[in-house]
């Protein structure tokens, strides 16, 4: 997990988790500013990386290559070793610019993947839909185990 202070911010906002709650998930947490971190490496062992949520400035970033943060080194990396990068984009509306970042993002081997509510598996809460768009995340993986660099704030379950 990379944690930033968005992250920090929007956990606090949406879930009613601390940082540490969220924290005790993941198997490491690096600081964003941490660009000297294992994950910012192509030679880190991953299968991938899942960015969620993905704001419209960590696109951005990811689809320019100009990065400055951890979180979108780590990205631009796992598009470079040609590795699963899945973005949970869930900005709305978008417009031309955005969904032309997402098509040149698309181009460069992401998997864009908006976190909407599968409301015909008739969740019972919206933990379970964050739980099923989390799911169907890690499937894209073919494996919802194993190494991962998690972008912020969501992590393996």
């Amino acid at each position: 997990m990379v944690r930033s202070r968005p992250t920090v911010l929007t956990l606090a906002h949406e879930t009613g988790l601390s940082l540490a709650q969220i924290a005790g998930k993941a198997d490491v947490v690096h600081r964003a500013a941490d660009i000297g971190a294992a994950i910012a490496s192509g030679s880190f062992a991953a299968l991938g990386m899942i960015v969620a949520p993905c704001s419209v400035r960590t696109m951005s970033e990811i689809a320019t290559g100009v990065t400055s943060t951890l979180l979108t080194r780590a990205a631009d990396v796992t598009l470079k070793e040609r590795r699963p990068l899945v973005l949970m984009i869930r900005e709305s509306p978008l417009h031309l610019g955005h969904l032309r970042t997402l098509v040149r993002l698309a181009e460069m081997g992401a998997v864009i993947a908006p976190p909407a509510p599968a409301f015909y598996a008739d969740p019972a809460s919206i933990e379970e839909m964050v739980d099923q768009s989390v799911g169907r995340a890690l499937d894209l993986f073919g494996s919802r185990g194993g190494p991962f660099a998690v972008g912020a704030p969501t992590c393996r379950p």
